[in-house]
């Protein structure tokens, strides 16, 4: 198990003007338990965290194009997000 925080950072951290990606994992619409990474643009792995018990992730990342990418029992999936600079990008996904 990583020893990241359940969830990412707490946005009661984040710097003012940071870039943000943070959203939730669900599954038939009910959150999932498991580990969401983030890869750059060249496809290489940059952070992972767990989800939280309501299957949410935080990530402060630099501006760019990224890959969101959910690890849960029985199922992967990405999402493609563009990350402004001191922005927030909300992803969903659904596995």
């Amino acid at each position: 198990m990583c020893g990241a925080k359940a969830g990412g950072p707490d946005a009661s951290t984040a710097k003012q003007g940071e870039t943000t990606i943070q959203g939730s994992v669900t599954r038939d619409g009910v959150p999932v338990a498991g580990y969401v990474r983030l890869l750059d643009s060249d496809g290489e792995f940059t952070a992972e965290v767990p989800t939280s018990a309501t299957g949410q992730f935080r990530f402060y990342a630099a501006e760019g194009t990224w890959t969101v990418r959910a690890l849960v029992p029985g199922a992967t999936a990405d999402r493609t997000v563009v990350a402004q600079p001191g922005g927030l990008a909300e992803v969903a996904i659904a596995v």
